[in-house]
């Protein structure tokens, strides 16, 4: 099994990138993150999966170990495959999936090209609940103000975390009192408040 790839970036692809690591070139499929990573540079590195098929090899890359992480906890889920779960991380950052799945968004996720709502509704069903606190708190944190409506979004994110509603609903008063204004930090300060 190949976990890990570094090396010097020879080529970058539609479909893959192209990483000679000591002479040895991989054709790698990548994440929308590790895609930008490796777009431009020289050398890159990449945490990867490897598919082993009846009809082929395919080495999937990821930015870091999360992202990976986010996209086994996908596959593993019935009627996703490596192709989608790529696709869907290509087309939102692992924290939005995991804020998704968290808070039942079944709108967002099935706005992913190829992932309809049943399979997006099956996503949510599978791994509702699984989803820890780090992998909602990943990625670059929004910049955006969270508006008053969205409140329940966070309640509903540490309601899936196995909190109460009543503790949720406090928890996120407290952290808007203490001054966060995204989801994120409204998530982080609530969980060390609880």
């Amino acid at each position: 099994m190949i976990g890990f790839l570094r090396g010097k970036v020879r080529e970058v692809a539609p479909e893959y990138v192209l990483l000679d690591v000591n002479g040895v070139g991989y054709e790698v499929v990548c994440s929308g993150a590790a895609f930008s990573a490796l777009s431009g540079a020289t050398e890159g590195e990449v945490y990867t999966y490897m598919q082993v098929r009846d009809d082929g090899v395919t080495l999937f890359g990821f930015a870091d170990r999360q992202e990976k992480s986010l996209f086994l906890k996908l596959v593993s889920v019935s009627g996703v495959g490596a192709k989608m779960a790529i696709a869907l991380l290509s087309s939102m950052r692992p924290s939005d999936v995991s804020a998704a799945i968290a808070t039942a968004d079944v709108k967002r996720l099935s706005a992913v090209k190829g992932l309809g709502k049943k399979t997006a509704e099956r996503i949510i069903l599978e791994l509702h609940g699984k989803i820890s606190a780090d992998e909602l708190l990943g990625g670059a944190p929004s910049a955006a103000v969270l508006p008053e409506e969205e409140d329940d979004d966070a309640v509903a994110a540490l309601m899936g975390l196995g909190f109460t509603k009543t503790e949720s609903a406090s928890a996120v008063r407290k952290a808007k009192n203490a001054g966060a204004e995204t989801v994120e930090q409204i998530i982080a300060l609530a969980l060390r408040s609880m």
